[in-house]
């Protein structure tokens, strides 16, 4: 009887068996103070610091990128699409800040699935977010090409078609976009501190044009450009809504920091909810000012738009040179502070064995994952470099509702699992706040195009074949024996 029992412990974990493990809290914080003998991260970043990641990773995103693109699709609502997509982001922020206080480690909501819904759902998270990060650093940075012409416009000049684009544009490659993430990730690499400082001060800059532009946009305001305000109607808004969504994604890079952050059980809940509200506050003035000062037809095709209206209302060729190469900064900035949430992700699903160790080793001299954030970039670059905006923007905002959506799930699973867990901040009007979140997260899923759909579901059936061929046979806590997975994680949940 007792061999029949010791067989039945050492016997190899079944693959439906596997998909359910979950990983215990304190597991997960043992393992990011010894990294499994990899390097341990330093712990730099402050409240301050948490917060310009988080804004920095956002502002200036849905403005300075893809404001052409959306408003021919809501028309002078446009703000109301960003008003839209902000109170979706801020009720998956409020379920983000309890689960950052409680598990606060690099992970996000990779993690915080692991900790929950077991090993197969933390891998498809952990796989959209791939998606999320790498994707929309991406999106973000094929924008940097406009700028950078309408700054040499200035001086009479312009980028050769050839670098200006992607081959689907009519170019070779567009080279601005890659020499972005190039620099971005030679920043990272040299450590998060460091990366830290150069991102608060460009996320000065970035709030200052901002300003700048809703000022001087103001004194041509115009009133009669909202009307009507719902030229295409209220499906126009909420589509436009789910497009821009994927620039709300800057507390979810701050929820990376858990490892780097000095005190995350109280400053990364307190990072994530003042950031959206700074972003969202910023997003609705600039598009209101921007209506008000061009007829929403005038979008139409444009890739730099606040960058033309400033040049069209003050006629000064250095205002329109200061305003791009500051919106060539800001956008910077968001690579910056996004790549460095995709490089945390990785590096918590190496620990876990899911993807090859090379992502988790830590740099003892920088404290940084080194190797891991090279690969990344170079993979970011080159689709930076190559592939057009609009199909990366779509497939970046699908990713993030999905992980959202799951995070909202964390919350409500470990209200009832632990309910006595200490938690430094709690979602305010529980359960009806995440349960919006999640249901708020569906809604603008449904409302992206079904070539999104489908870009989805191939990337989601390639992520089911890298687990089933790599990850499921190298997982930490797949390798573990049953008596060894309820000693070390069911006994501490």
């Amino acid at each position: 009887m007792q061999t029949t029992i010791e067989a039945e412990r050492r016997a190899p974990v079944r693959l439906g068996q596997q998909l359910k493990r979950r990983k215990s809290i304190s597991s997960m914080a043992r393992e990011a103070e010894d990294n499994a003998g990899n390097g341990k991260m330093r712990r730099s970043l402050g409240l301050v610091q948490l917060t310009m990641i988080s804004v920095g990773a956002t502002m200036g995103t849905g403005i300075l990128v893809v404001l052409g693109a959306t408003v021919p699709v809501a028309g002078p609502a446009i703000w109301i699409s960003f008003v839209l997509a902000g109170i979706t982001a801020l009720l998956s922020a409020f379920s983000y800040a309890e689960m950052a206080g409680m598990v606060p480690v690099s992970g996000s909501s990779y993690s915080y699935s692991y900790a929950t819904m077991g090993e197969g759902i933390a891998w498809v998270c952990g796989w959209c977010l791939v998606l999320e990060y790498a994707v929309s650093v991406a999106a973000v940075a094929v924008g940097a090409g406009e700028y950078v012409n309408e700054a040499l416009r200035t001086f009479g000049m312009e980028l050769p078609v050839e670098l200006a684009g992607g081959p689907s544009e009519g170019g070779m490659v567009n080279l601005p976009a890659l020499v972005v993430v190039v620099l971005a990730t030679l920043l990272l690499a040299r450590g998060a501190r460091e990366s830290a400082i150069v991102n608060t001060v460009v996320v000065m800059i970035k709030a200052a044009i901002l300003v700048f532009f809703s000022i001087v946009a103001f004194t041509a305001f115009d009133a009669g450009n909202f009307e009507p305000l719902l030229p295409m109607g209220a499906a126009g808004v909420t589509g436009a809504a789910s497009i821009v969504f994927f620039s709300y994604i800057g507390f979810d890079a701050a929820s990376t920091a858990g490892e780097e952050a000095t005190n995350p059980k109280r400053d990364l809940p307190r990072a994530i909810l003042l950031s959206m509200v700074i972003v969202t506050v910023t997003y609705v003035l600039v598009a209101v000012s921007a209506i008000g000062a061009r007829d929403w037809t005038w979008f139409e095709g444009t890739e730099a738009a606040l960058v033309q209206i400033i040049g069209e209302l003050t006629g000064q060729p250095w205002i329109v040179l200061l305003f791009a190469v500051a919106a060539v900064l800001a956008i910077a900035s968001v690579v910056l502070t996004v790549l460095y949430g995709q490089t945390r992700i990785l590096l918590s699903m190496s620990r876990d064995g899911l993807v090859p160790a090379v992502f988790s080793r830590v740099s003892a001299r920088t404290g940084t994952p080194v190797a891991g954030t090279f690969i990344t970039g170079g993979i970011v670059a080159i689709t930076a470099g190559f592939i057009p905006l609009g199909a990366l923007a779509e497939a970046t905002s699908i990713g993030t509702l999905f992980a959202f959506a799951l995070v909202g799930v964390s919350v409500i699973y470990l209200r009832r699992r632990q309910p006595l867990a200490q938690r430094t901040y709690k979602v305010p009007l529980y359960p009806l706040t995440p349960l919006l979140g999640i249901a708020a997260c569906l809604f603008l899923m449904f409302n992206l195009s079904w070539h999104t759909w489908l870009v989805f579901g191939v990337w989601m059936l390639v992520g089911v074949a890298l687990y089933l061929g790599y990850g499921r046979r190298r997982s930490r806590l797949g390798a573990l024996s049953k008596q060894q997975y309820i000693d070390t994680h069911i006994g501490r949940q």
